[in-house]
């Protein structure tokens, strides 16, 4: 294996867990109102703690499976997420990201599913800690 090859995964991880970490960061930035309304309006019994529940999954998490923290626990709560996302909010709208489809979503759902399986690798907390979760 070329030496190169060995970073392909710290990369789609760290690359993944900063790009959810940054919609996590929007939550924390735009605060709980703008947020709140809009899960109610969806039908969510408690809409303010789904509104901390994602910022747990996307900007910890996010962070977390940036640098290989916890890996599979926050990739897989990450991967559950873009699941209820894809059945819940796009799948009626067909399959393109441009009429609103699931196409997005599934990508980086099946992203999250392959760091899932994968783990944090051999460049992560994890690793150093000697501990997969």
């Amino acid at each position: 294996m070329r030496w190169w090859c060995r970073w392909a995964g710290p990369v789609v991880r760290l690359g993944a867990g900063l790009i959810l970490a940054v919609h996590g960061w929007r939550k924390i930035l735009l605060r709980p109102a703008t947020y709140v309304d809009a899960f109610a309006k969806m039908g969510f019994e408690s809409p303010m703690r789904l509104f901390y529940f994602l910022i747990l999954v996307e900007f910890v998490g996010g962070l977390a499976v940036a640098v290989g923290f916890f890996t599979r626990f926050f990739a897989a709560a990450a991967a559950i997420e873009m699941a209820y996302i894809m059945f819940a909010l796009y799948l009626p709208n067909g399959f393109s990201w441009t009429a609103r489809g699931y196409e997005f979503v599934l990508l980086w759902g099946l992203v999250f599913v392959a760091i899932w399986l994968r783990g944090g690798g051999p460049y992560s907390v994890d690793r150093l800690l000697k501990r997969q979760l």
